[in-house]
């Protein structure tokens, strides 16, 4: 997922499932692609966030459970590119 949808879309998401939509008459309702629908689907099912859950909550609260993990599988630090053997490598014959 490049761009987050609106909480308005999520939220939406999320009534149309409750109601028994399927993934692609959600997506095609929302304009959204089907692998989109579906990531959405899985981090609330992952968080157990129901439609009934949303309800009450706020957009801060929803999109906090469901982005708590963004950012923890990168790298905090990465190693420093070595110019000199790049330099090398570059004027190497091949």
């Amino acid at each position: 997922m490049s761009e987050r949808l609106t909480m308005r879309k999520i939220r939406e998401v999320l009534r149309l499932k409750d109601c028994g939509r399927s993934q692609r008459e959600i997506a095609s309702a929302l304009c959204v692609a089907v692998g989109t629908i579906c990531g959405y689907l899985k981090r609330a099912a992952d968080r157990g966030l129901t439609w009934e859950r949303v309800q009450q909550m706020s957009d801060a609260e929803i999109e906090a459970a469901l982005f708590r993990d963004r950012g923890r599988n990168v790298a905090a630090t990465r190693a420093p590119i070595d110019y000199a053997h790049v330099h090398s490598e570059l004027h190497r014959p091949a």
